[in-house]
């Protein structure tokens, strides 16, 4: 990633585009959609329209991710949300952002056309969603993004949390303390084929581990290409570095969370070294990494206490979605290749 490339990503606001089934549950109401089609889903959400959602998978990462707003005249993370819905079924999404006292005002609600095409027009920079056919066309576009699998147990703590629990609105519980907002945004990502291309991936899965071993080696002082990823590391860096100016300026509990970055990767020594000499070349900061050497990631994610976790391995996700949040970035060649020119 060359001083040009960084530069692209300067002082530019976050933005992130999530699903309104990710941000939201709507399980029942998608199994509607699945079952008795687009007319009975919008039905029932109009029939349903005052009644509050309970928070989703991601829920508590954009929360978090909106902590980040401390200041209104510098804003750091937008979020917009990116659906399927018509307008005419949208009302309960639109009254849920309001009732948890969530900073998004903005939408794009297709009436059942593809996402893709508007990422771009809005400027994401980050697309979740559970849609895998939607990921992948806007990976395919140049645009980040994950399929998210909803972690199995939802806890306070940075983690989502039913608004059942709380009498009053949901703003109430958290002045009172019953909702706490984390100290911190964990953040882990895989290597290849997420933060970097998949050039050694391809290496290891054609010719096997002993040939990925050696060209790493022989390789150790190249760089390896960006991946898809490459740019979010990239505003997460300048994020920590704006967020650490923010909290000198305010008291030490003023509600602005440290964000933390981990590399969870399957490689271990000697391919290492190539790793760590990308990072360096590339100038990017990364506050942990574990080299794993093929072990499960999903122990050390529970120990990191990662917010999500995205890779390109489905069996690694599924583990790790036991534990954490997880997004699986599909392999998408075209994606690689946009990322290097």
């Amino acid at each position: 990633m060359t001083s040009g490339e960084r530069g692209v990503f300067m002082q530019k606001n976050f933005m992130i585009g999530i699903s309104s089934r990710a941000l939201f549950d709507l399980e029942e109401e998608n199994a509607i959609f699945e079952s008795q089609g687009v007319e009975a889903y919008v039905h029932y959400q109009i029939a349903h329209e005052k009644e509050v959602l309970a928070p989703g998978a991601a829920f508590s990462l954009i929360q978090a991710f909106l902590a980040l707003n401390r200041e209104r005249d510098s804003r750091q993370i937008e979020v917009v949300i990116m659906s399927k819905n018509s307008a005419d079924a949208a009302l309960r999404i639109f009254h849920s952002i309001e009732y948890y006292g969530l900073d998004i005002t903005r939408a794009a609600l297709t009436g059942g056309g593809a996402i893709a095409p508007y990422l771009r027009a809005y400027g994401v920079d980050l697309y979740l969603s559970f849609n895998a056919e939607e990921v992948k066309n806007a990976l395919q576009s140049g645009i980040a993004a994950g399929v998210l699998l909803p972690r199995g147990a939802m806890e306070n703590g940075g983690h989502a949390v039913s608004t059942r629990t709380f009498p009053g609105t949901y703003q109430q519980a958290y002045m009172r303390g019953q909702i706490r907002q984390p100290l911190e945004i964990r953040i882990a990502f895989d290597g290849d084929a997420v933060l970097f291309s998949g050039e050694a991936e391809r290496t290891f899965q054609e010719q096997g581990v002993e040939a990925f071993c050696a060209q790493e080696r022989e390789l150790a002082d190249v760089p390896l290409r960006p991946g898809p990823f490459a740019h979010i590391l990239q505003l997460i860096s300048e994020l920590q570095q704006r967020t650490e100016e923010m909290r000198e300026g305010w008291k030490e509990d003023a509600g602005i969370p440290r964000i933390c970055t981990a590399l969870v990767t399957a490689r271990s020594a000697p391919a290492h070294e190539r790793v760590i000499r990308t990072l360096r070349a590339w100038g990017l900061r990364i506050d942990q990494a574990f080299f794993l050497g093929g072990m499960d990631k999903s122990r050390v994610l529970e120990a990191f206490g990662a917010h999500i976790f995205f890779d390109d391995n489905e069996e690694n996700v599924e583990n790790a979605s036991a534990v954490v949040l997880s997004a699986r970035v599909p392999w998408v060649e075209e994606t690689m290749e946009q990322q290097v020119g």
